[in-house]
């Protein structure tokens, strides 16, 4: 595999943007243990509640009524948790259509000279093997997640909605 002359640079290449971004910040937490991730989405919920109450508590209406003001400042505050979410799938999803592709796009200089490469078959190998086992569960769980939160907020509102009238 080293003796194959590969035109993409390094810092384009999908197996090489795939270590990146498993070592960033935000969007390594779903290789954390389910704890830690789990933890680490619900301090993102809870710094956004003080935000979420305040900006509630300039409506008359839930003002006077505590129960609907606290009810939908939390689930308003489940808002950056799920732009979160959609930031790790986002960057997951495009790291593996670029592992799990034939080709690889890449720019030479940045400016509009978009080339492509055929992948070698043992890269393809390796490559897939990674999206197939490593990036496929992490996508499935992150959906799920986005899924369930959306839903959340979803009831919630509509228990508001029904709850006033």
């Amino acid at each position: 595999m080293n003796n194959i002359i590969c035109p993409v640079p390094l810092n384009q290449r999908p197996l090489n943007e795939f270590n990146s971004i498993r070592n960033s910040w935000i969007i390594s937490w779903p290789f954390l243990e389910k704890k830690l991730f789990y933890r680490k989405l619900t301090f993102s919920w809870l710094i956004t509640i003080p935000l979420a109450l305040t900006i509630s508590y300039g409506s008359n209406y839930l003002r006077n009524n505590i129960i609907e003001l606290i009810f939908l400042s939390l689930s308003a505050s489940l808002a950056f948790p799920i732009l979160l979410l959609i930031r790790q799938w986002l960057s997951w999803i495009y790291i593996y259509k670029r592992l799990i592709s034939e080709n690889i796009e890449y720019e030479e200089s940045g400016w509009y000279d978009g080339q492509t490469w055929e992948k070698p078959i043992d890269w393809r190998a390796k490559d897939l093997l990674i999206a197939q086992h490593q990036i496929k569960p992490i996508l499935n769980h992150l959906e799920s997640i986005i899924i369930l939160l959306i839903s959340v907020i979803i009831s919630s509102l509509l228990f508001i909605l029904l709850g006033m009238n």
